[in-house]
């Protein structure tokens, strides 16, 4: 039984502890001056390889994939770990201070574009790739993308962080969480029965930003057995369609990138 008391009014402790303790804050804003580097690519691509930084890296290569043309990028790395996504210039880009973020400068204004799921549709509805054009089938892609969206927090920011992260185990938050993505999980795998992708017979990017996250999860690749934890063997559909989209060149392209250092 924990001893702590709920304050009135809550203030920011002066250590929070865990792995990310010293680096978060209750306020926004950048917190240095900073000077993002350019490439000569289109598309500015800062990031990281966190399950929604290679949402962006697989895009774009499979945008390479398709023969796309002008969706050539930079890849540049924002160490998360270090602090870089609190400086001006990536503030600048996102407000929000989360990986990844995207400068397009083929036009002639840049055009910033951040939130991983943002991206990939920002991407798709430029170059028409990946995305249905019937309005019906681009509604499911759309429904699947924002579950991701929504559903994630509590894949990562909660049971991510309490099984790994956290600086004590703590029963009830593991268990909580741990409830919640074995559902996810089986919502996936319930869904994935009845057809080859998320959003029906094509690969999308619903598929795209799903599998970031949760065939992640399914490969045991996120957090340090987390998938055996969860037991994620048992779910049958989600590890085929994880394994199918692992093949893909164009994922193994992604996962592979290579950054760019901004010091």
């Amino acid at each position: 039984m924990s001893d702590y008391q709920l304050p009135e009014v809550w203030e920011n402790p002066a250590q929070m502890g865990g792995t990310w303790g010293s680096l978060n804050q209750p306020t926004a804003g950048a917190r240095f001056e900073q000077h993002l580097p350019k490439g000569d690519q289109p598309f500015q691509l800062y990031s990281l390889g966190t399950p929604n930084g290679i949402k962006a890296t697989i895009m774009f290569e499979e945008l390479k994939e398709l023969g796309v043309e002008g969706a050539g990028y930079d890849l540049l790395k924002i160490a998360i770990g270090e602090g870089d996504q609190f400086g001006s210039d990536f503030v600048a880009i996102n407000p929000n201070s989360k990986i990844p973020a995207l400068l397009d400068l083929s036009g002639d204004k840049p055009v910033r574009v951040f939130e991983s799921a943002n991206i990939l549709l920002y991407l798709a509805e430029k170059f028409g790739k990946l995305i249905p054009s019937d309005p019906t089938e681009r509604n499911e892609v759309l429904n699947w993308l924002f579950w991701q969206t929504g559903a994630a927090p509590f894949l990562g920011g909660g049971f991510g962080h309490f099984f790994h992260y956290a600086p004590e185990k703590i029963e009830y938050a593991i268990n909580r969480f741990a409830m919640e993505a074995k559902r996810q999980l089986d919502v996936l795998d319930k869904e994935l029965a009845k057809k080859p992708y998320i959003a029906g017979q094509d690969y999308t990017i619903a598929d795209l930003a799903i599998w970031g996250w949760y065939g992640r999860l399914a490969q045991d690749k996120i957090w340090d057995r987390a998938g055996v934890f969860l037991n994620v063997k048992e779910y049958k559909n989600l590890q085929a369609w994880t394994e199918k989209i692992a093949q893909r060149p164009a994922v193994k392209r992604g996962l592979a990138a290579q950054y760019k250092s901004i010091k």
